[in-house]
């Protein structure tokens, strides 16, 4: 199968190229970096350089490769994981995902392409009692930056459903963790608990969904080939803040983390935040495990910190 990827130099994209190719596909990767695109070649991807924002050079780029597929893993996040570095990159990031969004579904029926996998969110649903499955809406009411990101997610969903003549896959993926990605010991989130910048906020009731970077790869490759529709691609065991930090402060070699009022939070961190740690809502993957075969690793911190108890 010829597949195009949108967002390949990206942490997914990394993960995801190796497997595609393991799986004899012809991968062909959008970027508009020449740096990526030779890191891009060196996975065996064939790099095309184009900006997903020109609506010209992606119908061109698009027209002239003619996939069977096309993933769509836009992104333009940080480097680093910090309130201050989010924000900085908040509307890039939504312009990039929207805008690069509209841009490849405007041409993919005339390209001839079948199919189409989006990346989405499975962090934003509804509060509400225990792991939210795919028919739970997304969050309609929250702090002013969550509600915003849920919104995003809902736009590109509802757009890419409304394109007739494709066959759509919404992965609803965790926070990605693993090589390359924010949540590491060694990388940008280990560095922040080590140094006791990440704190329990409330009694850290808010419910994590997470999957591994290697997970969201294969998961990814499975969706080339599932029935349509929206998927969680997330961890088997959501967890709340107050565990999964705990946990996550243990494997990095830090110091139990430091706790602080919901009214604390508010003035040091933000409302979303404070959002994070005390309302997020867990989703499961059972859809996913009966369509996908998909067979998440258990949390590493929460298995190793299991295992130190024992």
């Amino acid at each position: 199968m010829r597949i195009l990827i949108a967002g390949a130099s990206g942490a997914i994209g990394r993960a995801l190229v190796p497997r595609l190719r393991a799986n004899q596909h012809d991968v062909f990767a959008l970027t508009q970096s020449r740096d990526s695109a030779a890191v891009l070649k060196a996975l065996s991807a064939e790099p095309v350089i184009a900006d997903a924002l020109d609506a010209a050079a992606v119908k061109t780029a698009v027209g002239e490769i003619r996939p069977d597929a096309v993933i769509n893993e836009l992104t333009s996040l940080p480097r680093h994981y910090t309130p201050a570095d989010m924000k900085a990159a908040e509307e890039r990031d939504r312009k990039v995902r929207t805008e690069g969004n509209i841009n490849l579904l405007a041409v993919l029926r005339d390209a001839g392409v079948r199919r189409y996998v989006l990346q989405s969110s499975g962090f934003w649903y509804a509060p509400g009692p225990g792991l939210a499955d795919e028919s739970v809406p997304l969050i309609s009411s929250a702090s002013r930056g969550v509600e915003a990101s849920a919104r995003t997610y809902q736009e590109l969903e509802a757009r890419a459903s409304a394109t007739p003549g494709i066959e759509f896959v919404a992965l609803r993926y965790g926070f990605f963790y693993g090589p390359g990605t924010w949540y590491t010991r060694e990388g940008d989130m280990g560095d922040q608990v080590r140094q006791q910048k990440v704190p329990i906020i409330g009694e850290g009731q808010g419910v994590y969904s997470f999957v591994h970077i290697d997970d969201a790869a294969r998961a990814t490759t499975a969706a080339l080939e599932c029935p349509p529709g929206a998927y969680n691609i997330v961890d088997g065991n959501p967890s709340p803040q107050h565990v999964w930090l705990t946990a996550f402060a243990r494997a990095a070699g830090a110091a139990a983390p430091p706790r602080v009022t919901e009214e604390e939070a508010l003035r040091t961190s933000g409302p979303d935040a404070v959002y994070y740690a005390t309302r997020l809502r867990g989703a499961s993957y059972e859809k996913a495990r009966r369509e996908l075969g998909f067979r998440p690793r258990p949390l590493e911190w929460i298995e190793a910190n299991a295992r130190g108890r024992a």
